[in-house]
Parts: structure tokens; C-alpha cells; sequence
């Protein structure tokens, strides 16, 4: 009896070009709920209504959309933590695409999800669920 091939370590690539980093796999949900996010402006009304809590200077902040993007991730594929989320998001290259990160670029780590979480407070979380949710009604999805 023979033994099959051995699982070997190989040595990546130095340089890969950015043409063959874009071309992953995509997730039809995600981009369909993105799609969907555009056409009622979702990044655009949550700014507005985050705007008294963000301040002018300082540090830069998660922007809204992007922050209810990794929680939709969190409850979509049953993550309780944000280190969990934060995790997943940087893991997965179609998750990163969902949220408008670029091949190479690091989405946000656990502790910007949680300030922005202490940040915001929770008549905000219900106006961004009622957004998605009445959206997903009108489009009966």
C-alpha cells in the first residue's frame, strides 16, 4: 500500500500582481445586499443621523456604514464577538469587498468595532435595522 502525497510548506510568491488579488471569490448574498444598501442610500441617511455623535478632530472614526456592515456580518453568520467579526472580516476577501476594502488593505480590528459601538447610541442601531429591514420588505427579500 502506498502512501499518498505528503503535505508539503511551499514559499509564496513575493510579488502578485493586483489584477490576480482582485479576482476572489464573491459572495452573491453580500453583494446583492450591497447593491441593495446603495439604492436606498444607507451610508448617506446613517451619516446624518451619526453626525451629533462623531467629532470633528481626532482620530478618524469607522465610518457608519462600514461599522453596521460588520455587525450585519456578526449576525448574519451567527458571530457573537466583535473579535469574532473583526476576524472574519479580515479573513475573507469577499467580506472585505462587502464592506470597500481592496485587495491588501486591513478592514477594522475589534477595538474600533467597540468604540464605535460605546460611541453610538442604541436609537441609532434601531434606525440602521429599520432601514435594512424595511428595504428587504419593499424589495420582498
Amino acid at each position: 500500500m502506498a502512501l499518498g502525497k505528503r503535505r508539503r510548506e511551499h514559499q509564496d510568491t513575493f510579488w502578485v500582481t493586483a489584477d490576480k488579488l482582485s479576482n476572489g471569490p464573491r459572495n452573491v448574498f453580500y453583494d446583492r445586499l450591497n447593491q441593495l444598501l446603495a439604492e436606498i442610500d444607507f451610508d448617506g441617511k446613517l451619516e446624518l443621523a451619526v453626525e451629533p455623535f462623531y467629532q470633528k478632530t481626532g482620530r478618524k472614526c469607522l465610518p457608519p456604514g462600514i461599522y453596521f456592515r460588520m455587525i450585519f456580518i456578526g449576525y448574519f453568520e451567527d458571530i457573537s464577538s466583535q473579535r469574532g467579526i473583526a476576524w472574519r472580516c479580515d479573513d475573507s476577501r469577499s467580506l472585505a469587498r462587502f464592506l470597500g476594502y481592496g485587495p491588501g488593505e486591513s478592514t477594522p480590528d475589534h477595538s474600533t468595532l467597540s468604540l464605535t459601538r460605546e460611541r453610538l447610541p442604541m436609537e441609532i442601531h434601531q434606525f440602521a435595522f429599520e432601514l435594512i429591514l424595511q428595504a428587504t420588505r419593499d424589495n420582498g427579500l
